[in-house]
């Protein structure tokens, strides 16, 4: 949403504010701005008060900002003062879908490398895709990256599929933009399986263009340490894969600019997400955070 389309979206609130003003609210966090004490978030729908939207918030105490990223899942109490818009009693939303919980359990026992942090260079890793073409990351450098990880015998569609379906949702939206501006990209975490043909029926399932959506493979050894640059990690017992759900984006630069846990996001928070790392660069195509205004 942009900054005229945003303001009038507050103003529309505002005055629904005059009338209710609390809500128990719940989103995705895209920027947060604790030296303006500011915070924007891609909301949820409150049934019977407004839809989904993209909204900014001032934020009374600033330790309320403490470790919330890109990315981070809220619950918070949408409040509003004087016309204007709080975000008070802000939480983190954990993820309780089981398999992700019983692999969080599993990586305790087997922890995978460090992660790479939000804001650090994302190390360069060359893959297969469904083309058969050996694809770096470094080649979409100047471009956004979307990723996710899945694998197409997953049972349970609330899992690798939604994931991908967000991603597909997303290349419909900026579908001008995809593959020159944003790449998509899905690494396969059953890499015995899904190779060649298999993966190319994967892909072809999702309607996904090679030229701007890549699905992904290597040895199994090559996937597990590219998982592991994104904390994601999977686990292989006879076919049945369990593993956690990480979406991540990278910024043109080659940073990451996000790393979202869990499944507990619509396509439009990630397609806002995804916009607002496109919209935050300056001319030299480094990222910038400008203050919010």
């Amino acid at each position: 949403m942009n900054r005229t389309a945003l303001t009038i979206a507050l103003l529309a609130i505002g005055g629904i504010c005059a009338v209710a003003q609390e809500h128990a609210a719940q989103g995705l966090v895209l920027r947060a701005d604790a030296a303006h004490r500011r915070l924007v978030v891609s909301c949820d729908p409150i049934p019977g008060y407004m839809d989904a939207m993209e909204m900014a918030f001032s934020v009374r105490d600033p330790n309320q900002l403490a470790g919330l990223k890109p990315g981070s899942l809220i619950r918070f109490t949408m409040a509003n003062r004087d016309r204007s818009l709080y975000a008070d009693d802000i939480h983190l939303v954990e993820n309780f879908e089981p398999e992700p919980a019983e692999a969080g359990s599993l990586s305790a026992l087997a922890p995978a490398p460090e992660a790479v942090g939000i804001g650090r260079p994302v190390p360069d890793f060359t893959l297969t895709d469904q083309a058969g073409q050996a694809v770096r990351l470094s080649q979409f450098r100047g471009q956004v990256v979307a990723l996710t990880f899945g694998y197409s015998r997953c049972p349970n569609p609330n899992y690798c599929l939604r994931l991908s379906r967000n991603l597909a949702q997303v290349e419909r939206r900026f579908h001008d933009r995809a593959g020159h501006d944003l790449v998509l990209v899905t690494i396969a975490i059953d890499p015995e399986y899904d190779q060649g043909a298999a993966l190319a029926r994967y892909a072809k399932s999702f309607g996904a263009e090679a030229a701007s959506w890549h699905f992904l493979t290597g040895t199994v050894a090559q996937v597990h340490q590219v998982a592991g640059l994104f904390g994601m990690n999977f686990w292989n017992t006879g076919g049945l894969i369990t593993h956690t759900l990480h979406t991540v984006v990278i910024d043109r630069s080659g940073r990451l600019a996000a790393n979202i846990e869990g499944n507990q996001f619509s396509a439009n928070q990630l397609g806002d997400l995804v916009q607002s790392v496109m919209e935050r660069h300056d001319q030299a195509g480094q990222p910038r955070v400008p203050p919010l205004q």
